[in-house]
């Protein structure tokens, strides 16, 4: 009988142990499962925010006088807007706000639109959706590269303006003259890619463009449609990311995604300045005198209505190398002078708001070399940038100037 009640205890408490052990692990499988989509949200919200976590106090902007006077203060709507916000800078030491919520920014431009530019439905479609965006300047990221410099301060980095579908050229600057290397003397170079988000025509690229930041690390993403006249957004937008997350840069090279750098050679051209002139640097292929285009035809076509008087030397937009001792100064005055659509020549006017001239080298190549060149290496030698190239023939001239039987 004893042993019958032994049993049936035995049995009891092993039927509760195992009770026990069921809904432990079973808690623990469903609480896995709860918490599994909220670390996934995490990760896809976190990196829709934008990238301003950390501002600097922005320095005191002084725009020169040569600027304010280059710019006739007339009925023009770029022209009052520039010279509205000067005024309130002058005045109350502090730009304008500028910074409306981004997914109510262009609705609320269309108002000031309507009642500032009476001609605006003669414009073409792209400067009209231009207008709209003019205020909207901080568009959160879909991809951020946080980590990018790190701790370690870097000495150039390329900052490649690109698109959703050009993986090719993005993929031919990591193979060349983009790699991310430590290079003589301890020089440490990186490279970032910066987007915009593709139209609702194109295919979604989406899943792969998430998969090649992941890989690679370079990709940044912001939330905005990609076109010709935001490229003015796109450049602006960059100098936010690197203010955040690349404080410690000595030198930044803008440029498109379809030139050639001889790296070798810009590091060079770089090591041999000056520092006087290594901490006031914008240099590049200058354009000394130029106008807006008025020929409706041009895609470059600027209305009388929106802007009058020239343009100020500027270096062009296809490849550049700014100091990074000017990114500080050179944004806060980009938040005094209104997006202008043609990004370069925007860059020159916040420079020449800034007080810093252009500085012309031979070696950029932005309007491409004589065409009976194209085909000689010992002329890329030479060169620091050459625009434009395909994908293959990036690939090309890199291994060639870098060939060791070449002979120039």
């Amino acid at each position: 009988m004893r042993l019958t009640q032994r049993f049936r205890a035995m049995l009891l408490l092993s039927a509760l142990f195992l009770v026990f052990l069921y809904s432990t692990v079973h808690k623990e499988v469903v609480s896995g499962a709860e918490q599994a989509p909220k670390r996934a949200l995490v990760r896809q919200t976190a990196v829709r925010t934008p990238v301003r976590t950390q501002v600097p106090t922005p320095p005191k902007i002084n725009v020169s006088s040569a600027f304010r006077n280059s710019i006739p203060e007339n009925g023009a709507y770029w022209n009052r807007l520039l010279h509205s916000g000067l005024k309130h800078t002058d005045k109350a030491k502090d730009p304008l706000s500028r910074d409306p919520p981004w997914h109510h920014c262009r609705e609320t431009n269309q108002d000031l639109m309507d009642t500032n530019v009476h001609n605006l439905a003669s414009y073409p479609l792209l400067l009209q959706n231009f207008l709209r965006g003019m205020k909207c300047r901080s568009p959160p990221f879909l991809m951020d590269q946080p980590d990018k410099c790190g701790e370690n301060a870097t000495f150039l980095l390329f900052a490649i303006k690109s698109m959703p579908a050009n993986f090719e050229q993005r993929q031919a600057v990591r193979d060349t003259w983009g790699r991310e290397c430590l290079h003589d003397g301890g020089l440490r170079v990186r490279t970032v890619f910066m987007l915009g988000a593709a139209s609702t025509d194109d295919p979604d690229l989406s899943a792969l463009l998430q998969f090649e930041a992941e890989r690679y690390g370079d990709v940044l993403q912001a939330d905005f449609h990609e076109s010709l006249f935001n490229l003015t957004l796109k450049i602006n937008t960059f100098l936010q990311w690197t203010l955040d997350r690349c404080p410690r840069v000595s030198f930044i090279f803008s440029g498109d995604d379809d030139v050639v750098v001889n790296t070798p050679a810009l590091l060079g051209y770089l090591l041999s300045l000056d520092s006087s002139k290594a901490s006031r640097l914008y240099a590049g292929h200058v354009i000394k005198t130029a106008s807006p285009l008025r020929d409706p035809k041009s895609k470059y076509f600027i209305p009388m209505s929106f802007y009058e008087g020239p343009y100020p030397a500027y270096v062009g937009g296809g490849g550049f190398v700014i100091s990074g001792a000017l990114l500080a100064p050179l944004y806060s005055t980009c938040e005094v002078i209104p997006f202008f659509p043609i990004d370069d020549v925007y860059v020159g006017m916040c420079f020449s708001a800034l007080g810093v001239s252009p500085e012309a080298h031979a070696g950029f190549q932005t309007f491409d070399i004589r065409e009976r060149d194209r085909e000689n290496l010992c002329v890329y030698k030479k060169l620091i940038l050459v625009h434009r190239r395909s994908p293959q023939q990036v690939k090309r001239i890199w291994r060639g100037i870098h060939s060791p039987l070449l002979t120039c």
